[in-house]
Protein backbone atom coordinates (compact mmCIF):
# COMPACT_ATOMS: atom_id res chain seq x y z
CA UNK A 1 0.00 0.00 0.00
CA UNK A 2 1.10 3.29 -0.92
CA UNK A 3 2.39 6.02 2.10
CA UNK A 4 -0.38 8.21 3.12
CA UNK A 5 -2.06 7.18 0.13
CA UNK A 6 -5.69 7.72 0.53
CA UNK A 7 -6.48 4.01 0.97
CA UNK A 8 -4.21 4.48 3.97
CA UNK A 9 -6.34 6.84 5.48
CA UNK A 10 -9.59 4.78 4.97
CA UNK A 11 -8.25 2.16 6.69
CA UNK A 12 -6.98 4.23 9.55
CA UNK A 13 -10.13 6.03 10.21
CA UNK A 14 -11.48 2.63 10.28
CA UNK A 15 -15.55 3.29 8.07
CA UNK A 16 -17.19 0.14 9.74
CA UNK A 17 -17.15 2.08 13.23
CA UNK A 18 -19.04 5.05 11.87
CA UNK A 19 -22.23 2.86 13.42
CA UNK A 20 -21.39 3.31 16.41
CA UNK A 21 -21.13 6.66 15.42
CA UNK A 22 -23.99 7.67 14.14
CA UNK A 23 -26.50 5.78 16.15
CA UNK A 24 -26.72 7.75 18.67
CA UNK A 25 -27.44 10.90 16.38
CA UNK A 26 -30.40 8.92 14.67
CA UNK A 27 -32.02 7.26 17.63
CA UNK A 28 -31.81 10.76 19.34
CA UNK A 29 -33.24 12.64 15.83
CA UNK A 30 -36.16 9.79 15.75
CA UNK A 31 -36.99 10.66 19.52
CA UNK A 32 -37.25 14.19 17.91
CA UNK A 33 -39.29 13.38 15.45
CA UNK A 34 -41.74 11.66 17.10
CA UNK A 35 -41.83 14.62 19.60
CA UNK A 36 -42.35 16.95 17.30
CA UNK A 37 -39.37 18.96 17.65
CA UNK A 38 -37.12 17.80 14.59
CA UNK A 39 -34.70 20.22 12.82
CA UNK A 40 -32.44 19.18 10.00
CA UNK A 41 -30.06 21.74 9.80
CA UNK A 42 -28.49 20.91 13.70
CA UNK A 43 -29.23 16.98 13.36
CA UNK A 44 -26.98 17.11 10.31
CA UNK A 45 -24.26 19.01 12.63
CA UNK A 46 -24.67 16.76 15.31
CA UNK A 47 -23.90 13.74 12.57
CA UNK A 48 -20.85 15.43 11.38
CA UNK A 49 -19.34 16.17 14.65
CA UNK A 50 -19.66 12.17 15.88
CA UNK A 51 -18.30 11.15 12.38
CA UNK A 52 -15.63 13.89 12.82
CA UNK A 53 -14.90 13.10 16.90
CA UNK A 54 -14.75 9.19 15.62
CA UNK A 55 -12.13 9.52 12.72
CA UNK A 56 -10.15 11.86 15.54
CA UNK A 57 -10.70 8.96 18.22
CA UNK A 58 -9.59 6.44 15.84
CA UNK A 59 -6.48 7.79 14.32
CA UNK A 60 -5.04 8.87 18.22
CA UNK A 61 -5.70 5.43 19.21
CA UNK A 62 -3.48 4.24 16.45
CA UNK A 63 -1.21 6.67 17.49
CA UNK A 64 -0.70 5.67 20.82
CA UNK A 65 -1.64 2.00 21.07
CA UNK A 66 1.78 1.39 18.96
CA UNK A 67 3.88 3.69 20.98
CA UNK A 68 2.11 1.89 24.10
CA UNK A 69 2.93 -1.90 22.51
CA UNK A 70 -0.67 -2.72 22.17
CA UNK A 71 -0.66 -2.13 18.57
CA UNK A 72 1.76 -4.49 16.55
CA UNK A 73 2.04 -5.34 12.82
CA UNK A 74 1.07 -8.92 13.90
CA UNK A 75 -1.73 -7.88 15.49
CA UNK A 76 -5.00 -10.01 16.00
CA UNK A 77 -7.52 -8.70 13.89
CA UNK A 78 -7.86 -5.57 11.52
CA UNK A 79 -4.92 -3.70 10.05
CA UNK A 80 -3.90 -0.59 11.42
CA UNK A 81 -2.44 1.82 9.19
CA UNK A 82 0.13 3.38 11.46
CA UNK A 83 1.44 0.50 12.85
CA UNK A 84 1.91 -1.55 9.41
CA UNK A 85 3.85 2.03 8.25
CA UNK A 86 0.90 2.99 5.93
CA UNK A 87 0.81 6.83 7.33
CA UNK A 88 3.57 8.29 8.31
CA UNK A 89 4.18 10.05 12.22
CA UNK A 90 3.91 13.51 10.71
CA UNK A 91 1.19 12.73 8.43
CA UNK A 92 -0.55 11.39 11.44
CA UNK A 93 -0.32 14.22 13.22
CA UNK A 94 -1.41 16.28 11.20
CA UNK A 95 -4.71 14.27 10.49
CA UNK A 96 -5.29 14.49 13.80
CA UNK A 97 -4.84 17.97 14.20
CA UNK A 98 -7.43 18.46 11.38
CA UNK A 99 -9.63 15.88 12.41
CA UNK A 100 -9.84 17.85 15.64
CA UNK A 101 -9.64 21.58 14.24
CA UNK A 102 -13.04 20.06 11.65
CA UNK A 103 -14.43 18.76 15.09
CA UNK A 104 -14.54 21.86 17.02
CA UNK A 105 -15.39 24.10 13.97
CA UNK A 106 -18.76 21.78 13.68
CA UNK A 107 -19.04 21.98 17.51
CA UNK A 108 -19.30 25.48 17.14
CA UNK A 109 -21.76 25.49 14.86
CA UNK A 110 -23.75 23.39 17.31
CA UNK A 111 -23.24 26.37 19.79
CA UNK A 112 -25.68 28.16 17.69
CA UNK A 113 -28.53 25.70 17.77
CA UNK A 114 -27.75 24.64 21.43
CA UNK A 115 -26.62 27.61 23.22
CA UNK A 116 -23.35 28.62 25.05
CA UNK A 117 -24.09 25.97 27.62
CA UNK A 118 -23.06 23.44 25.38
CA UNK A 119 -19.23 24.38 25.01
CA UNK A 120 -18.09 22.28 28.29
CA UNK A 121 -19.96 19.16 26.88
CA UNK A 122 -18.20 19.76 23.32
CA UNK A 123 -14.77 20.38 25.04
CA UNK A 124 -15.11 17.38 27.13
CA UNK A 125 -15.78 15.47 24.15
CA UNK A 126 -12.61 16.79 22.75
CA UNK A 127 -10.65 15.81 25.90
CA UNK A 128 -12.15 12.20 25.61
CA UNK A 129 -11.20 11.59 22.10
CA UNK A 130 -7.74 12.18 23.08
CA UNK A 131 -7.47 10.49 26.96
CA UNK A 132 -8.97 7.89 25.88
CA UNK A 133 -5.58 5.94 24.90
CA UNK A 134 -3.40 8.94 25.05
CA UNK A 135 -2.09 11.90 27.54
CA UNK A 136 -0.46 10.63 30.89
CA UNK A 137 -3.43 8.50 32.28
CA UNK A 138 -5.47 6.94 29.32
CA UNK A 139 -8.57 5.41 30.30
CA UNK A 140 -8.54 2.33 28.39
CA UNK A 141 -5.06 1.67 30.29
CA UNK A 142 -7.05 1.67 33.52
CA UNK A 143 -10.23 -0.17 33.16
CA UNK A 144 -12.24 2.57 32.07
CA UNK A 145 -12.98 2.25 28.48
CA UNK A 146 -16.16 0.42 29.10
CA UNK A 147 -17.49 3.54 31.15
CA UNK A 148 -16.22 5.81 28.95
CA UNK A 149 -17.88 4.08 25.75
CA UNK A 150 -21.42 4.14 27.49
CA UNK A 151 -20.81 7.62 28.82
CA UNK A 152 -19.75 8.78 25.46
CA UNK A 153 -21.12 6.71 22.83
CA UNK A 154 -24.26 6.23 24.27
CA UNK A 155 -25.63 8.86 27.03
CA UNK A 156 -24.30 12.20 25.90
CA UNK A 157 -24.64 11.80 22.18
CA UNK A 158 -27.87 10.78 22.51
CA UNK A 159 -29.30 13.18 25.23
CA UNK A 160 -27.20 16.47 23.78
CA UNK A 161 -28.42 15.71 20.45
CA UNK A 162 -32.03 15.48 21.77
CA UNK A 163 -30.98 18.60 23.91
CA UNK A 164 -30.04 20.45 20.81
CA UNK A 165 -32.96 19.94 18.58
CA UNK A 166 -35.69 20.59 21.80
CA UNK A 167 -33.78 22.17 24.31
CA UNK A 168 -36.05 19.34 27.08
CA UNK A 169 -34.43 16.54 28.06
CA UNK A 170 -36.62 13.29 29.17
CA UNK A 171 -36.65 9.91 30.87
CA UNK A 172 -36.60 8.70 27.37
CA UNK A 173 -33.67 10.28 26.10
CA UNK A 174 -31.37 9.20 29.03
CA UNK A 175 -33.15 5.30 28.70
CA UNK A 176 -32.71 5.80 24.90
CA UNK A 177 -28.68 7.08 25.77
CA UNK A 178 -28.22 4.07 27.92
CA UNK A 179 -29.35 1.42 25.77
CA UNK A 180 -27.54 2.53 22.85
CA UNK A 181 -23.86 2.85 24.91
CA UNK A 182 -24.45 -0.93 26.26
CA UNK A 183 -25.20 -2.12 23.11
CA UNK A 184 -21.77 -0.02 21.18
CA UNK A 185 -20.05 -1.56 24.21
CA UNK A 186 -20.24 -4.83 23.21
CA UNK A 187 -17.95 -3.92 20.46
CA UNK A 188 -15.37 -3.18 22.49
CA UNK A 189 -16.11 -6.08 25.15
CA UNK A 190 -15.46 -8.99 21.98
CA UNK A 191 -12.22 -6.53 21.10
CA UNK A 192 -10.58 -7.11 24.66
CA UNK A 193 -12.07 -10.40 25.04
CA UNK A 194 -9.97 -11.69 21.56
CA UNK A 195 -7.33 -8.69 22.81
CA UNK A 196 -6.62 -10.24 26.39
CA UNK A 197 -3.11 -11.96 26.17
CA UNK A 198 -1.23 -9.13 23.57
CA UNK A 199 -3.06 -6.31 25.97
CA UNK A 200 -1.77 -7.98 29.28
CA UNK A 201 1.81 -8.12 27.79
CA UNK A 202 1.88 -4.04 27.08
CA UNK A 203 0.27 -3.16 30.43
CA UNK A 204 -2.75 -2.08 28.73
CA UNK A 205 -5.58 -3.07 31.89
CA UNK A 206 -8.84 -3.35 30.49
CA UNK A 207 -11.50 -4.90 32.45
CA UNK A 208 -11.00 -8.21 30.62
CA UNK A 209 -7.40 -8.24 31.43
CA UNK A 210 -8.50 -7.37 35.08
CA UNK A 211 -10.92 -9.43 35.70
CA UNK A 212 -10.39 -12.62 33.29
CA UNK A 213 -12.28 -14.09 30.14
CA UNK A 214 -15.19 -15.04 31.65
CA UNK A 215 -15.91 -11.69 32.54
CA UNK A 216 -15.79 -11.14 28.51
CA UNK A 217 -17.80 -13.38 27.95
CA UNK A 218 -20.65 -12.62 30.05
CA UNK A 219 -19.76 -9.16 30.20
CA UNK A 220 -20.61 -9.56 26.38
CA UNK A 221 -24.17 -11.38 27.03
CA UNK A 222 -25.29 -9.01 29.63
CA UNK A 223 -24.15 -5.30 27.52
CA UNK A 224 -26.60 -6.54 24.49
CA UNK A 225 -28.99 -7.78 26.96
CA UNK A 226 -29.14 -5.11 29.31
CA UNK A 227 -29.84 -2.83 26.31
CA UNK A 228 -33.09 -4.84 24.83
CA UNK A 229 -33.76 -5.37 28.19
CA UNK A 230 -34.25 -1.84 28.60
CA UNK A 231 -35.97 -1.37 25.21
CA UNK A 232 -39.00 -3.26 27.13
CA UNK A 233 -39.23 -0.10 28.89
CA UNK A 234 -40.68 2.24 26.10
CA UNK A 235 -43.63 0.61 26.89
CA UNK A 236 -44.69 2.89 29.63
CA UNK A 237 -45.08 6.04 27.40
CA UNK A 238 -46.62 3.66 24.73
CA UNK A 239 -43.82 3.38 22.29
CA UNK A 240 -44.08 -0.51 21.92
CA UNK A 241 -42.46 0.06 18.18
CA UNK A 242 -39.15 0.67 20.27
CA UNK A 243 -39.75 -1.10 22.78
CA UNK A 244 -40.63 -4.72 20.69
CA UNK A 245 -38.60 -4.33 17.49
CA UNK A 246 -35.01 -4.30 19.37
CA UNK A 247 -35.93 -8.17 20.62
CA UNK A 248 -34.83 -9.03 17.18
CA UNK A 249 -31.59 -7.70 17.75
CA UNK A 250 -31.46 -9.72 20.41
CA UNK A 251 -31.56 -13.20 18.71
CA UNK A 252 -28.79 -12.92 16.37
CA UNK A 253 -26.58 -11.20 18.96
CA UNK A 254 -27.72 -14.23 21.34
CA UNK A 255 -26.26 -16.34 18.17
CA UNK A 256 -22.93 -13.82 17.99
CA UNK A 257 -22.30 -14.53 21.75
CA UNK A 258 -22.91 -18.34 21.29
CA UNK A 259 -20.35 -18.62 18.79
CA UNK A 260 -18.02 -16.35 20.75
CA UNK A 261 -17.88 -18.69 23.25
CA UNK A 262 -17.20 -21.26 20.99
CA UNK A 263 -14.27 -19.87 19.31
CA UNK A 264 -12.72 -18.95 22.47
CA UNK A 265 -9.39 -16.89 21.40
CA UNK A 266 -7.61 -16.32 18.04
CA UNK A 267 -8.13 -14.71 14.94
CA UNK A 268 -11.64 -16.37 14.82
CA UNK A 269 -12.49 -14.23 16.65
CA UNK A 270 -12.81 -11.66 13.97
CA UNK A 271 -15.92 -13.06 12.71
CA UNK A 272 -17.83 -12.04 16.26
CA UNK A 273 -16.26 -8.62 15.81
CA UNK A 274 -17.61 -8.37 12.25
CA UNK A 275 -21.02 -9.75 13.51
CA UNK A 276 -21.19 -7.62 16.30
CA UNK A 277 -20.76 -4.60 14.37
CA UNK A 278 -23.50 -5.51 12.19
CA UNK A 279 -25.56 -6.65 15.25
CA UNK A 280 -25.07 -3.29 16.99
CA UNK A 281 -26.26 -1.38 13.29
CA UNK A 282 -29.25 -3.39 13.46
CA UNK A 283 -30.22 -2.40 16.76
CA UNK A 284 -29.76 1.60 15.97
CA UNK A 285 -32.00 0.81 12.85
CA UNK A 286 -34.63 -1.10 14.79
CA UNK A 287 -34.86 1.50 17.69
CA UNK A 288 -35.05 4.08 15.35
CA UNK A 289 -37.59 2.75 13.65
CA UNK A 290 -39.58 1.93 16.35
CA UNK A 291 -39.39 5.28 17.72
CA UNK A 292 -40.80 6.77 14.65
CA UNK A 293 -43.73 4.38 14.67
Amino acid sequence: MKTNSLRAWLLAVRPYSFGGASIPVFVASALAVSDGVFRWAPALLCLLFALAMQCAANLVNDLFDLRHGADRPEKLGDDRAFAKGYITPRAMNFGIAAFFAASALIGAGLLWYGGWELLPVGAACLIFAYVYTGGPWPLAYHGLGDAAVVLFFGIVPVGFTYYILSHTWTWEVTLAGLACGLVIDTMLMVNNFRDIEEDAECGKRTMVVVLGAAFGRWGYLFLGTAATALCLLFVLSGRWGAALLPLLYWVLFFRTWRKMVAIGSGDGLNLCLAATARNLTLFGILLTIGLLL
